[in-house]
């Protein structure tokens, strides 16, 4: 199988795509489908600072790798989940990284913070993937406005967008599906815009990235991801993609393109100002302190009953 850019020896497939490509000109392929993206949905200008969302995983680390290779001016944003082993791992990767690549990272230690996902997941008996969630949100808004940053770019990959799209379908999530979107502009003072650059690249291509980077990630799922809604979606994508090759694809840009618009209306209005942190709320306590002061109770009552 030859290259299609350059007719050399292909080394990776994409059938999705009907084309292949040789090291080289892949990498130069996903660097250009990322900037692509960026331009076409004006997700942010060269001068305009980002901060990168980095986990350790593939997804957040190739595209931080990206965005400095095509020249924009980054940082990053770690969150150090309190998850054992696997949050260790996660966080060593990530700052390896950024010094491998001279940046700046910001890492937060929720355990330090008392909301340790473990914990909060623990103490209000909610998934805990539905605690980290919470958390994840509130901490990159929080690090992103004092920072400075206009702009918060997340890994999110084809596949995410493509599992989330279903699940809101299935359930006619229309206010979900009304904020389903590479591009989520800024709706209150203490909100950054928030951008998907890897909206149309699939997790199959970013493994291929980083394995041609040479990037160190942390490969072993989320322990807490077992069973999770979103993996059997994926499941389901991925067997109508074997058989249908560009289904995914097809399924997001459709969506953004005829789909999306219908449910504009559909959104909420504009947020309040949480009472507790002062981050944007659609009630008077946002979703995270909300979590942080059901677990600060239930804290207290075991504190007092063991007396």
């Amino acid at each position: 199988m030859k290259c299609k850019r350059c007719r050399g020896k292909a080394e990776v497939q994409l059938r999705q795509h009907n084309c292949a490509f040789c090291r080289g000109c892949f990498i130069a392929f996903f660097q250009r489908q990322v900037q692509r993206a960026i331009e076409n949905e004006r997700m942010f200008t060269p001068q305009e600072a980002v901060l990168v969302a980095v986990s350790g995983g593939k997804d957040s680390l190739a595209l931080w790798d990206v965005l400095i290779d095509l020249g924009y001016q980054t940082a990053g944003v770690h969150l150090d989940l309190g998850i054992g082993e696997y949050s260790r791992g996660s966080t060593a990767r990530t700052e390896a990284f950024a010094q491998r690549r001279s940046q700046r990272l910001v890492t937060v230690a929720l355990d330090d913070e008392g909301a340790a996902v473990p914990t909060l997941a623990a103490f209000t008996r909610r998934p805990a993937c539905a605690a980290c969630g919470t958390a994840k949100r509130h901490y990159f808004d929080r690090v992103a406005i004092e920072e400075g940053f206009p702009v918060l770019a997340t890994g999110h990959n084809l596949d995410d967008e493509a599992a989330r799209l279903m699940g809101n379908v299935m359930r006619w999530r229309v206010d979900h599906l009304a904020k389903q979107s590479p591009v989520l502009e800024a709706t209150h003072a203490r909100f950054v815009r928030k951008v998907k650059p890897l909206f149309r690249i699939s997790e199959y291509e970013t493994a291929v990235y980083a394995f041609f980077r040479g990037i160190d990630y942390i490969i072993d799922e989320c322990p807490n991801s077992v069973g999770a809604t979103q993996l059997l979606y994926k499941d389901a994508l991925n067997r109508l993609e074997a058989a249908m090759p560009g289904t995914k694809l097809s399924f997001v840009q459709e969506f953004l393109r005829a789909g999306r618009s219908a449910f504009a209306t559909a959104t909420a209005g504009p947020p309040q100002t949480c009472e507790r942190c002062g981050m944007p709320s659609f009630a008077a306590v946002c979703s995270f302190c909300s979590l942080v002061r059901e677990v600060e109770t239930k804290r207290a009552r075991r504190k007092l009953a063991s007396a």
